[in-house]
This record gives structure tokens, sequence and C-alpha cells, in this order.
């Protein structure tokens, strides 16, 4: 439909402008498309500059093993570990750190990272606390009974609130282990109460707890080149860094509990009954999940508290951390997995009260299994031999294990947000696997490496297991909000995790939309899928920092994606492109030059009015011999001219005559007859860079898309301008119909030939048709992802 300009030279457009916008930028640059340059670390033999790990690469390893004695009467865990720390730096290393996350939950040794406080609009019993200055140890924390090396001699230590130094007997150089021995035990919290990521859950109606052992033991803290230690302290939010290595563990708990943990169970020959076992060797083969330990026993072990013990022994090979849980509440299910990219066979299981039951049932480990295989499509064949879901009222992540939410009403029922909610936390939680327990980011220090890769890649597995999924984060125009808001409101994705204050959209949505316009906008399908599996493999088992990802991304695709890098992670701008003009042309057919007598005069040589000091010395150098041509002596007029050898009467005029070969003929005239051109010019109110996507509707009722990459503001980042040449007339011009770039302000994006200023775009009419259906199946109840908060 649209016509090639070079077809149009020839003819003249009344109130068409001449000036085109883009080659008169003026003051107009800001440097958004300039390198990030020195903002990036410059590449070395660990992290070259494709974002690659170097040759030089290395990383340090902890092996654990560990016994742990659970006493539910008085809610303590007692713990013994003996860790082996292998340093694999190039660096001696004379002291050794530890992460004691438990003592959050103190009141003296806590973190303390203070926010400011007001007076709230109501108080209860659990929101009133006296204030007490200095505040009294509430009894929480860690406490440390023994730290030795291996031989049993006392190791010198400080506890600096939830960081431990470990002063070594001797240097730990390149190439050499260090075995240590530590004994603990703290009071469990009750994190339905006092919040935090573990503890136990108290359910009054049965009188049972259900215990979520999360970030229990003493923890070695990473050593890395980029970072020395990261003993950055634990404050409840940015989670944490750890080194990789295998474990052992044995967990001795009250005999009518069910164990859920990190990596396989080595024993389940000594722990369930032999029709559960039965029951758990039938599920490793099913497609659909089994109950291992069925509604029924699990209502009736509540009735009757065992003082009985068992201990269960879980092993799990290279991984970054150990998560379990424990309670005689659980019903569990299982079915096996196949990953079809490396054969891996996996039991995909889920643990769950029979307050859930109506929800995890039908949809937990089938949400589990489905999110190991999407995830390992997009990134790397899931590795490990378990993947598990917990109900536990919140969401929290581990290798092999994760913690969410999801139960029903009393009667049963649920409602269609409860149930999507706990199917994308599921999802979410799940996906954690790859990011960051394999892919092993710091997310103490930039969580959106962690949360906003997830969530984009949560995105993407919501889309595979239902494409009507209402996903809250990933779609553009889901950011619009965010993105609105005042810039002291604001901060950039590449912000720590302790000075965010919005978390959710910074951390999670604003990084998952990024890389969802990346793909679908900007990169395409094809290139970003195979830069950011290459990203996946690169680093897995890996540390990586943001500069790796950012590297690869553009290393694997060949794409310059540092103006995106740029605004979109390190500013705080919003998309806001506005249409502000738009000139209407129609060709002069009979406008063609006709054929004349052009007179002329013969200028002067061109030459420099002055003479610099290059010229005069090479001048005066006799070493220099200059280039001669004869044929240029004898052929170029200004070359004598200059130099003396001819003159000239510069008042005499020369005559040529200028031939038409472009005159139109009658059959061409009749071609060109019904073409129009458009000029558009286009303001970027918000400052952020985006492509220009235009949909044409004509006046015949037929459409037209056109997509010009960001780099059209390259020249001039304030305005740009387009021109087509059309051969019917346009009724309107819709910019970004599909809302795919999270513009801010959408009532500047529409141009209408009889002066009307807005339109339903597609995405409008596509929302307005579906909204009644979504809000329809709601049942009018509150979205437990906004009201228990989705991690």
């Amino acid at each position: 439909m649209r016509l090639k300009v070079t077809l149009l030279s020839v003819f003249t457009f009344a109130g068409l402008a001449a000036q085109n916008i883009q080659n008169n930028p003026g003051s107009n640059h800001g440097n958004k498309f300039e390198q990030l340059g020195t903002i990036l670390p410059t590449p070395n033999i660990y992290r070259t500059a494709s974002g690659s790990p170097g040759h030089g690469y290395w990383q340090n390893r902890a092996d654990y093993n560990i016994s742990a004695y659970l006493d539910e009467d008085k809610r303590n865990l007692k713990g013994s570990e003996t860790i082996t720390y292998y340093n694999n730096s190039p660096d001696d290393l004379d002291y050794i750190w530890l992460q004691l996350d438990e003592n959050e939950a103190s009141s003296i040794n806590k973190a303390n990272y203070p926010t400011s406080t007001t007076l709230p609009k109501t108080i209860n019993d659990q929101k009133l606390k006296i204030t007490e200055l200095p505040e009294k140890d509430n009894g929480y924390g860690v406490h440390l009974e023994k730290v030795t090396d291996e031989t049993g001699n006392a190791l010198r230590y400080t506890v600096n609130k939830t960081m431990m130094r470990i002063d070594l007997p001797k240097i730990l150089k390149k190439g050499e282990k260090f075995t240590l021995k530590i004994d603990w035990n703290y009071n469990i919290t009750n994190r339905i109460k006092m919040g935090g990521r573990g503890g136990y859950e108290n359910f009054p109606e049965d009188g049972n707890d259900l215990y979520t052992m999360t970030q229990w033991y003493p923890r070695m803290c990473v050593y890395s080149d980029f970072h020395g230690w990261q003993n950055h302290q634990f404050t409840g939010r940015g989670e944490f860094a750890l080194a990789f290595g295998n474990f052992k563990v044995s967990m001795n708990v009250p005999a009518d509990h069910v164990v859920g943990g990190t990596g396989e169970c080595k024993n389940y020959e000594q722990v369930l009954s032999s029709e559960q076992l039965s029951r758990y060797r039938k599920a490793q083969s099913s497609s659909e999940p089994v109950e291992i330990v069925t509604l029924d026993e699990a209502k009736k072990a509540e009735k009757n508290r065992s003082k009985q013990r068992k201990t269960w022994v879980f092993e799990a090979n290279n991984v970054r951390d150990f998560a379990w849980t424990s309670s005689r509440k659980f019903i569990w299910d299982g079915m096996g997995v196949v990953i079809p990219e490396n054969n891996n066979k996996v039991m995909a299981m889920s643990f769950y009260g029979k307050e859930a039951y109506g929800l995890y049932r039908k949809f937990s480990t089938k949400a589990v299994a489905h999110t190991i295989k999407t995830y390992s499509e997009f990134t790397i064949p899931y590795p490990y031999p378990v993947a598990q879901s917990v109900e536990a009222a919140n969401g929290m992540e581990y290798p092999m294990i994760c913690f969410n939410f999801g139960r029903t009403e009393k009667d049963g029922t649920y409602s269609e947000g409860t149930k999507n909610g706990m199917i994308g936390v599921i999802i979410h939680e799940v996906g954690h696997n790859f990011f960051p327990m394999i892919i092993n980011s710091d997310e103490r220090q930039w969580t959106w490496m962690d949360e906003g890769l997830n969530t984009f890649t949560e995105y993407l597995t919501e889309e595979r297991w239902d494409n009507k999924f209402p996903s809250k984060r990933g779609p553009a125009w889901t950011i619009v909000d965010y993105m609105k808001l005042p810039k002291d409101q604001l901060e950039p994705i590449m912000s720590n995790s302790e000075n965010i204050v919005q978390f959710g959209p910074n951390a999670y949505s604003k990084p998952a939309t990024g890389l969802n316009i990346l793909r679908e906008t900007i990169m395409g399908r094809e290139l970003f899928d195979k830069a950011y599996k290459t990203y996946a493999k690169r680093w897995a088992f890996k540390h990586p920092e943001p500069a790796d990802f950012f590297r690869t991304m553009e290393d694997a695709s060949g794409e310059d994606l540092d103006w995106f890098w740029r605004g979109w992670f390190y500013g705080t701008d919003p998309v806001d492109i506005a249409i502000d003009k738009v000139t209407i042309a129609t060709p002069d057919l009979d406008a063609v030059p006709a054929p004349k007598e052009v007179k002329y005069k013969v200028d002067k040589a061109l030459v420099n009015d002055f003479e610099d000091l290059s010229k005069i010395r090479n001048r005066e150098d006799k070493n220099i011999t200059f280039y001669v041509d004869k044929d240029k002596e004898a052929q170029d007029f200004y070359y004598r001219y200059d130099r003396g050898q001819e003159k000239v009467d510069q008042n005499k005029e020369y005559s040529l005559t200028q031939d038409n070969d472009m005159a139109l003929d009658k059959q061409q005239k009749e071609k060109f007859k019904n073409i129009q051109a458009y000029q558009i010019d286009f303001v970027n109110k918000g400052g952020l860079v985006m492509p220009i996507i235009l949909e044409f509707t004509f006046e015949d009722g037929t459409k037209l898309y056109d997509k010009s990459s960001a780099q059209i503001w390259r020249l001039n980042e304030q305005k740009a301008t387009k021109t087509y040449y059309f051969e019917k007339k346009l009724k309107s011009i819709q910019l970004d119909p599909m809302r795919e770039t999270a513009d801010i302000d959408t009532s500047n994006n529409f141009w209408s030939n009889d002066g009307s200023t807005s339109e339903t775009s597609r995405f409008q009419v596509f929302k307005q048709k579906h909204e009644g259906a979504v809000r329809g199946g709601a049942n009018g109840k509150v979205n437990p992802m906004q009201a228990a908060g989705k991690k």
C-alpha cells in the first residue's frame, strides 16, 4: 500500500514542511544513546566484556553436615553442624563470615535498620507494644553453644548483629579447606504474628503447628571477586548470597510429623508406613498426583500428638541452601515429571493442611510440574531430582522447596482470585529454583536480578498455563500507574534492596516489564530467547552481576541495548510519546520543471582564508615532497587558477541548458493521482525513548501497521518526525495501539482527520471485552495476592 519515496521525488507537495527535524538536533542531545562505558565495571580475567565468566573465574564452596532436633513443646530448634569451607580464590583468608539470620527476630541482635513510624488509626493487642528504652531481650535469635575447629579447639568469633566473624587459627590459602563445628539453638518464632520467612503457624482449632524451617542454621557468606565478603546485614528484606555445596541433614521430629526438605530423603523406608511407601513409589511413575499421605491420615494425626520421635535424613548436592518443613497436619501428594531437555526424572510434590485441600489437591503439584518444564525451556534444563510446594500462608523460596499460600473457605469453596493468586505464587516460588538458586545472583545487593528476572519468566509460564491468566506483572500496561508517580517517589531499578521505597513495582514489576518489552517490541522473541538462554547457561551455578546480564544480552543478540539499560534500569523517566502534529499534503502532478537555460558565473577557487601553522611549516620543510598530478593540472581549471597559471573574468556569464527527464506521462499521472503525504511530528514528553509504533486506519476501513526502532530518537531525543505516502486517505492514526511501551498518557496518542483526539484502542477494546468475565469470576472477593502479599 505504501509507495517508495524515490517514486515520488518528482512531485511537489503543498503544505508539507520542508525541514526535517532530525537534521537539526540543536541542543536536544541528552546522552540517552551513549554507551554505559564507565558505569559498568571494567572487564577482567574473572568476568569478560562479552558477559561470560572469564578464564580466571573462581568461586568458593561450603559443604554442610547438620543434625537438627525440633522440640515441639518448647518450640525450640537445637542444631549441630560441621562446615567444610574450600578457598578457591587467589586470596589468603585470615577470617571468614557467617550469616545468623535468626538474629533478625532478636530485640538486641537485629540489624537495626529503623524506618519512620506514625500513630496508627486503630490499635489492638498485637499492634500495641509498650516502648522500652533500651529494649529488653525478647529471647529470640541464635544462641551459640560452641564454635570449634574439627579437633574441638575453640575458635575466636565476633557476632555483629546478624553476622558472625570467625578468626581462623592460621591463614587459609588458595586451594586449602577449613572445617569448623557449631552447636546452637533458638526459640522458634510465630511467623504469623511476628512476620519473617521461617517459624511456626499455630492452628487453634486442632492445636497443631506447621513449621517452616528456613534460614535456620549458621550459613557461610559469599566471598567473591567483585565484592569480597558479602556481609551486609540481614534486615528481613534483601535476602542472601550463598555459596554452593553439598548437604547432608538429619531432622529429629515427633513421630507423627511429615517432613519435606531440600533434596532427596534417604530413609523413606524407615519413616513411612508400608502403605505410604507404596504410594510414593506409585507416584514416581504417575502422570497425575497421587496422595502419599492422605487427607484421612492427616486428619487422624491431628487428633493424637505422638510422644515418639523419628529422624528423617536428606541429601542435596550442588545447592546453595537447605530448608525444610514439618507438621502432623500435612497431606502429601506427588507425581513424576520428565524434563525433555536433559531427560531428568523429577518428583513434583506438595504438602498442605486440610485447610488448603480443595485447592492444593487440584492444582499445586501440577503447577510445580508445569513450572519446572516451562522454565527449563526458557533457561536451562531443571537439574535437581525434586521440586516441592508447601502451603504455609505466605511465599518464599529455597532450593527444591518453596512455601506458598492458597486456602479455601471453611466450606471448601474459593474465589477465582484466590485460585489464580495461589497458582501465580506457586509458579513464582518454584521458578526461584532457577533465579537465584541456580543462576545465583546476590539479592542482598540487587533484588531485581532475582525477583525481576524470575517475575518475567513467571509471566511467560503463566501464559503457558492459561493464555487468559490475569497476570499482574509483566505486561507493559500494568506498570503505568507506577511510572506515573512523581519523581521523588521513584528510584532506579539499580538500587540496593534496603533503599527501595516502592519495593514490589521497582524490584519485581518494572524489571519484568522491561524484559517483556525487550522480547516483544525491541528485540523480537527469537533474538531475545536465545540471548536469555545464553545468560542462564553461562551463569548456572555461578554468581552473576548486573553487568554480566547486560553484556550477555547484547553479546548473544547483536543488539546495542545500552540505551535501554540506561533508561529503564538506571533512570526513572517514564515513556510518554505524543503525536504533536500531522501535516497533510497532496501532489501537484503538473508541477514539473520545464527545460530552461541556466546562467552562472565562475567562482574563485576555494581555499582557506587563514593558513595554519601546519601548512606553513610543511611548505618550508625541504624534506616534504608534495603530491603532483599533471593530469590534474591539465584538467582542473581551479587548480591552475589558484596557482596563478590562468586568469578568469569573474564578471563573465556562462550558460547551460538543463534538460528535463522527469516529466510524467498521462499513464503515470493517473497512477499517482490519489497519493497523499502525511508528515507526523512526535514529541518525547516523558524522557524515556522507545520505538514508535503506529496503526493507520483508512477511510475504507483497512489498516496498516508500522514500527520505527527507538534509534529514531538518537539525533534528537525530544522530537522526531516520520513521513508516509499512501494511495488512499487516512481516517486516523493510533500510536502504540496495544500499549506495549508502557506509555503513561494515551490521551495524546491519537489523531483523526475529523479533528477528534481520542479513540478506543485495540487494547482497550480487548480489555473491555474480557473485564466483565474476569469480574464475574472473582465472586467479588479480595485477591489474596494483594491481601496476603506475593513475595
